[in-house]
């Protein structure tokens, strides 16, 4: 197995595991909730955990497709899955702190602190290109091996 394809199987047993743990943080808030609801970022860290844990799978099956190099496939998984769990690691901070149900709204808040604006786009404009470039890598190999 190669490198791209552990990495994308211990990233589907980690996000998997935080979907299953994050799931109960959320049933312990609905259930403690007058309102019967959790918090929007733990609601959101909950299932955007599972989502990524599947395409975390879906990328290992195109990384074992892949006619590109290992080292171009590898980098593909690590730049996809490395936002992916950033982005998991940020929804579960802005559950824990409860600091916002929009981390796009402006101000950007982070517990007490202001973020300025150009962090926060500039984050997300770096997981845009790792994500789709890293997918794009990975998906293009593995289309290339079957047609």
């Amino acid at each position: 197995m190669a490198l791209a394809e552990k990495l994308c199987l211990t990233a589907a047993f980690v996000f998997f595991m935080t979907g299953l743990l994050t799931g109960i943080w959320k049933y312990w808030c609905v259930a403690n909730s007058p309102k019967a609801s959790a918090p929007r970022y733990v609601d959101i860290a909950h299932r955007s955990s599972l989502m990524y844990s599947f395409a975390a799978v879906l990328l290992g099956w195109f990384a074992s497709y892949s006619v590109y190099p290992d080292w171009l496939n590898t980098l593909g998984v690590v730049c996809a899955l490395g936002f992916f769990g950033l982005a998991i690691a940020t929804y579960i901070v802005h559950g824990l702190l409860r600091d916002t149900s929009n981390q796009l709204r402006k101000p950007h808040r982070l517990g007490a602190i202001t973020l300025p604006s150009w962090i926060v786009h500039g984050f997300m404009i770096a997981l845009i290109v790792a994500e789709v470039g890293g997918s794009l890598i990975l998906g293009t190999g593995a289309m290339m091996s079957i047609w």
